[in-house]
């Protein structure tokens, strides 16, 4: 038995740039949700899909905004995209999915305690998110990540290779080179090469030697990446402290719950009429044939 948590923040970012715009007759723009409800009927249509749960940002700031005022925010954000946040959660509980939505956590953090808290009662989770701070969660084959969009899965191996450090030092090497999806802007001269290679061996921050002739490692310009780390010290944990999720989301909800049973029909003919989309039910209810194993 798999557990798929899918990350709707960025479901409904990717429907609203690959999905054409489309506006209901008052005006109100909605082809990001229409988007949306066709990719997660797409993700339902997959038998192994038995239990599932999709997180949203309800907003976009946390209480990561109150520790780093660079943190990102909601700014430069398209208005007719924020306005089908809420509409995006809608379509998830009318699909009969689990959904959460996060004020004072991020969807990643949501994302993050499920799997944690589930790891042991599955065979395995699949977190539906190509973001890279969600590697950390990473266990193995026991907890991968899965791009719906490139098809791509990655379990504990696929992390070392493509960053070249273990899912546990993710939130390490991000603190280093930045994340600037998330507003996190790293530590000067430190690129990805450079922080794989001293993070593959060392593990942690704290364990780089502040002085560059103790390295065990060689790496180019090593002088000056430890002078602008010792410089930066308590930037750096801050960084690392962004970057690391959270595994205590208030996700109260326990794994027969997550199990997918029908869409909510009730829910459904409300968004159809919001959506000015009547073809939805059609498309939901067909779901139902699907034999799940």
């Amino acid at each position: 038995m798999k557990l798929f948590v899918v990350d709707g923040t960025f479901e409904l970012f990717r429907a609203y740039y690959s999905f054409p715009p489309s506006k209901t007759q008052a005006g109100q723009e909605v082809g990001a949700a229409r988007g949306l409800f066709r990719s997660l009927v797409a993700l339902l249509r997959n038998p192994e899909v038995t239990h599932v749960a999709c997180a949203f940002d309800h907003v976009i700031e946390s209480f990561r905004n109150e520790l780093f005022p660079g943190y990102k925010t909601g700014e430069g954000i398209d208005p007719a995209l924020f306005a089908q946040f809420e509409l995006a959660e809608e379509v998830s509980r009318a699909l009969g999915i689990v959904t959460w939505p996060m004020v004072e956590f991020e969807a990643d953090d949501a994302l993050a305690t499920a799997a944690a808290r589930f790891a042991d009662s599955v065979d395995q989770v699949v977190i539906c998110s190509p973001d890279k701070d969600l590697c950390q969660c990473v266990q193995g084959e026991r907890v991968v990540c899965f791009d719906r969009m490139r098809e791509r899965t990655l379990n504990e191996a696929g992390v070392i290779e493509k960053f070249g450090v273990a899912p546990s030092s993710i939130p390490d090497y991000l603190a280093l080179v930045g994340d600037s999806a998330d507003g996190i802007p790293g530590i000067p001269r430190w690129g990805a090469k450079s922080a794989a290679n001293l993070l593959a061996h060392y593990g942690k921050l704290e364990q780089i030697p502040t002085q560059a002739k103790l390295w065990s490692v060689k790496v180019r310009g090593a002088e000056n990446l430890a002078l602008e780390l010792s410089a930066q010290a308590e930037a750096a944990k801050l960084y690392r402290t962004l970057a690391t999720l959270r595994y205590d989301a208030p996700i109260q909800t326990d794994l027969e719950e997550l199990r997918w049973l029908r869409p909510d029909t009730e829910r459904l003919s409300i968004l159809e009429r919001q959506l000015e989309d009547l073809s939805l039910s059609e498309r939901a209810n067909s779901l139902q044939a699907i034999q799940r194993h």
